[in-house]
């Protein structure tokens, strides 16, 4: 990826961004069947297998989501029927987000050892195990334990998993596509948004079918088997290569620019993992039945799928990205508030706010990567600086949203704290949004 000095070169591929590019030697593309010698490659044999690949990497992504807007969708009733007590719903919202941070800088080392295309089997294989294990009963082998061991260990799995795909499939993508990364940044940014969007929609209907919320969680444990199996053959067709990396571009860490950027993700990413959390809870707590309530969440995603396809291209129109920074985090912390303790009758207006809001300010604030930087490495190291602060301590919007709920009984502090939240993030996407570039110090004060 070649220097970024022009805001109108960034759009949804842009957003790509390889964990690997430090790596030496270079990370190859992946190896498709007809390219290991011994003749010569079918050009039809070797577009199917890159079809193949394709539809492998956007099956990943179609399960990155499902894991928190599934048990949003039916939290009420394992709350109930497991018995949990208000700390452990507390923990189980927040544990799989913070495990995004935790576990974001360890891919790119992961990688480096093993392959990236092994590493995401790796990872797609502890997923599809967490979501089995997260709905078991053990208390035939611990008496008493109930299911709380089994949501907390598959859950904490879920969420490691998951924090490796965030970083390693952009990269796959960008690398093995670079000829048609409209189509596949296209469908692989709508393919995780469709994530959370199915999982909110269709696990309470899968709970009314079955009259069994350990089913309904069960049931994503399905997709993300089929994509282990498809992917499998071309995972180990791969011959890691041992990498170094070169650390190569400017230290974010010491850099401004990239602090005002990164903490502009901490507050999306507060409010985005607590939408995914929490909507459903408290439309329920509103009176809304549970199939709605997952209807309105679907649909609240969708136009966050809206929001992001549309919210790069625009942002780069502008010289800087102050008036979209700041609107985009009002329109979000305002439509989370309102769907608290707005009237009821426009629950729809506030819930679909809220989607459009949130999709624009999460593509804003990865629009910021490539917008705040000259070069394709210090991308990636500010990437991996936003994923892994920005989920680490974004997960404290969870954690607040549980804790203030089982302090006062009801989500209307919870409102209150999404107004505060929003207007930080207006004021940080404010300075975050000034056309600046990190490492610039005759630009950015640094």
């Amino acid at each position: 990826m070649g220097p970024v000095t022009r805001a109108d070169n960034v759009d949804v591929p842009g957003l790509l961004i390889d964990a690997e590019i430090d790596d030496i030697p270079p990370a190859a593309p992946t190896r498709l069947p007809g390219q290991s010698g011994g003749g010569p490659e079918s050009p039809q044999g070797s577009r199917r297998a890159l079809v193949y690949l394709g539809l492998c990497l956007v099956l990943i992504g179609l399960n990155l989501r499902t894991v928190f807007s599934s048990f949003a969708a039916v939290l009420p009733e394992i709350t109930s029927d497991a018995g949990l007590p208000g700390w452990a719903v507390v923990v189980l919202t927040t544990v799989p987000v913070t495990l995004l941070g935790v576990f974001a800088p360890l891919a790119p080392v992961l990688a480096r050892r093993f392959g990236a295309e092994r590493v995401l089997l790796g990872a797609m294989a502890v997923l599809t195990a967490g979501l089995l294990l997260r709905p078991a009963d053990i208390g035939g082998l611990l008496p008493g334990a109930g299911h709380l061991p089994t949501l907390l260990a598959g859950t904490a799995a879920c969420g490691a998993a998951i924090a490796l795909c965030n970083v390693l499939l952009p990269g796959l993508v960008k690398r093995d596509f670079p000829h048609r990364l409209g189509l596949m940044g296209g469908l692989y940014t709508t393919a995780i948004c469709a994530s959370a969007a199915l999982g909110a929609g269709f696990t309470y209907p899968v709970f009314t079918a079955t009259g069994e919320w350990t089913s309904a969680l069960w049931f994503w444990a399905v997709p993300a088997a089929v994509v282990l199996l498809l992917f499998l053959p071309v995972a180990l067709r791969q011959h890691p290569v041992r990498h170094q990396a070169a650390n190569l571009g400017v230290n974010v860490w010491r850099s401004a620019v990239a602090w005002q950027v990164t903490i502009f993700m901490v507050l999306q990413a507060m409010m985005s993992f607590s939408v995914f959390a929490w909507l459903a809870p408290i439309l329920r707590e509103r009176g809304v039945d549970g199939a709605t309530a997952g209807l309105m969440v679907s649909v609240s995603i969708v136009l966050q799928m809206t929001g992001s396809l549309f919210a790069p291209a625009l942002a780069a129109r502008f010289r800087d990205q102050r008036a979209i920074a700041v609107v985009v985090a009002l329109m979000t912390g305002g439509g989370f508030a309102l769907s608290i303790f707005g009237p009821l009758e426009l629950i729809w207006v506030w819930t679909s706010l809220l989607g459009l809001g949130q999709g624009s300010l999460t593509a804003v604030a990865l629009t910021m990567i490539m917008l705040r930087t000259r070069d394709g490495h210090t991308a990636a190291h500010l990437s991996g600086m936003m994923q892994g602060v920005g989920y680490g301590l974004g997960s404290t919007g969870t954690l607040m949203v549980g804790q203030l709920h089982q302090a006062t009984g009801s989500f209307t502090a919870a409102g209150v704290l999404f107004l505060v939240v929003g207007s930080l993030a207006a004021v940080f996407g404010y300075r975050a949004g000034r056309n600046r570039y990190i490492g610039d110090s005759s630009r950015s004060g640094q």
